[in-house]
């Protein structure tokens, strides 16, 4: 019999680069800097405190794993959140901390 919900070795592969992508601390800054609306780089980057450069590196990674959007605007570029999903699973994945802190395991 064939389990439910296996995921095929393309789309674990998918995830996973996904995850890598979220594991930078400044890609998720940046993308909490996208939640209140579509930005430029340079706002980004002044949000930030951030170098234009290192922002767009890192838009670069968040725009080829799916995670946002890009728009041209004569010669700037704009970005914006493409799955709004990414914030619930951010949620889930902080969300955990906090409840494990309140496990007698994790009390000091």
């Amino acid at each position: 019999m064939m389990e439910k919900n296996v995921l095929s070795g393309k789309s674990i592969l998918a995830i996973a680069r996904r995850f890598r992508v979220l594991g930078e601390p400044q890609r998720l800054r940046i993308l909490s800097t996208l939640e209140s609306g579509e930005k430029s780089v340079n706002e980004i980057a002044g949000a930030l405190d951030a170098t234009q450069s290192n922002v767009s590196r890192h838009l670069s990674a968040l725009s080829q794993a799916g995670l946002v959007n890009r728009r041209r605007a004569g010669t700037n570029a704009y970005y914006s959140i493409a799955d709004p999903v990414v914030f619930r699973l951010c949620e889930l994945v902080c969300g955990q901390p906090k409840h494990k802190a309140g496990s007698r395991y994790l009390r000091i």
